[in-house]
């Protein structure tokens, strides 16, 4: 069992062939390459396209990882909203690979209430035998984690974190106030120099995929309470989500060389990326890469 507290833990995204097919030579590339500067690992997030993915192919890329010998922690999303599935899923990947830690995402579509939100959590705590990090992404499943539930779930040995991704500094002090004993990680690169003077021991990062040094260094720089000295790091990490998350993500990682295609998973599609957002974006990269030389 590795230690968790990382200051990054990239939402890594799944690599896939022209045909659609994952590719496991360069998911492990991508994984050697997060090891190398020392960020840890979610590995079928909502960047991972999991949702787009199948049964199997999740299973296989558990099996994947459970070959690996990794020298940095490794935490593995789940979500949706038929609670036995995710059920059925905690327990294949504790069988499968040596996993360390659970990202359990609110419950997607239904919108379920405190006290749904409170059992759902429950249950999935329950399943699990590995620390458990909640994930608060309204944008994403339609709801938001209601801070009381926090509450409701105290002294729940699993419970070991809360991603906060609302973007709403008031929502993080929130969820703190409601259970000071969770440790809080920022789910927004753009937000990670705001969130850390709040509490936040680290991020959860959409921007470790492209920057995964630069993404390090400069959290690193915000736990020190020093200055980065990059006033564009907001800004750049933003321009990675001017289309759906992962679509930006993975047309520069494909430009940079990270990633042999930009292909995704249907309904995303890097046809959805134009030429001008393209060149913003390619203009951020520059200047991390001029603040930061990997």
């Amino acid at each position: 069992m590795h230690n968790l507290n990382y200051p990054v833990w990239t939402a890594l995204v799944t690599p896939l062939l022209e045909n659609g097919d994952i590719d496991f030579e360069n998911l492990g590339a991508l994984i050697a390459l997060q090891e190398q500067v020392g960020n840890a690992l979610l590995i079928l997030g909502s960047t991972g396209e999991a949702l787009a993915l199948n049964l199997e192919e999740k299973q296989a890329i558990i099996k994947f990882i459970g070959k690996l010998t990794l020298k940095v922690p490794v935490m593995v999303g789940v979500g949706g909203f038929q609670l036995e599935e995710q059920i059925q899923w905690i327990k294949f990947c504790e069988q499968h690979a040596k996993i360390d830690a659970f990202l359990l995402v609110t419950p997607i579509y239904a919108k379920p209430g405190i006290v749904g939100q409170t059992k759902w959590f429950e249950a999935l705590l329950n399943a699990a035998s590995k620390p458990c990090m909640l994930y608060n992404v309204p944008g994403r499943t339609a709801v938001k984690l209601i801070p009381e539930v926090l509450t409701h779930l105290k002294g729940h040995n699993n419970l070991w974190s809360l991603k906060e991704a609302s973007g709403s500094l008031d929502d993080f002090k929130a969820f703190q106030m409601a259970n000071l004993d969770v440790t809080m990680y920022s789910g927004d690169d753009g937000l990670v120099a705001e969130h850390i003077p709040l509490g936040a021991v680290g991020v959860v990062s959409v921007s470790g995929n492209v920057w995964p040094g630069a993404t390090h260094h400069y959290v690193k720089l915000c736990l020190a309470e020093k200055d980065p000295e990059f006033a564009g790091w907001t800004d750049a990490c933003d321009a990675l989500f001017l289309s759906s998350n992962p679509i930006p993500v993975k047309v520069l990682m494909h430009e940079k060389g990270l990633m042999n295609s930009k292909m995704l998973r249907l309904p995303l599609t890097a046809d959805d990326f134009n030429l001008e957002q393209l060149k913003i974006l390619l203009a951020h990269d520059q200047a991390v890469s001029k603040w930061f030389k990997e």
